[in-house]
């Protein structure tokens, strides 16, 4: 018995079959559609979070030129660098477009857009009502 095994195992060819070999190529398929969308929205989601990284980085400089200065700036904006007091702050995305805006009541308010990639969704920093605006978030 155990010699007619060894003879129909040493007869067998190694290696896989067609239907192997298409049996994993789907399911890597599967995996790969599965995977990549999650991929895609963890990017606008980090895209998102650099943005409101950027809109509290330029709240401090903000608050450290009204310590020095006893005013807040003017108003600036810009596109992967914003000047503040004249300091420039690198932002988080090349494409990340920043608006600083001095209301001129003592508060500020600073707006935030990534115009390649993340979620289209306008954040807001606000001093009057303590900081990042809620719905942005």
């Amino acid at each position: 018995m155990i010699a007619r095994i060894r003879k129909a195992m040493d007869e067998k060819e190694q290696g896989f079959t067609l239907v192997e070999l298409l049996v994993v190529v789907i399911i890597i398929g599967i995996l790969a559609a599965i995977a990549i969308p999650v991929f895609l929205n963890q990017r606008q989601g980090a895209v998102d979070a650099g943005i409101k990284s950027d809109l509290r980085t330029i709240a401090t400089a903000v608050e450290t030129a009204f310590i020095n200065t006893q005013e807040y700036p003017a108003t600036a904006n810009g596109t992967g660098t914003v000047t503040i007091d004249g300091e420039d702050i690198v932002l988080s995305n090349e494409q990340t477009v920043v608006e600083y805006t001095n209301v001129g009541d003592g508060t500020y308010t600073i707006t935030g857009i990534n115009t390649d990639a993340g979620t289209g969704l306008t954040f807001t920093y606000d001093s009057a009502a303590g900081g990042l605006d809620p719905e942005g978030q």
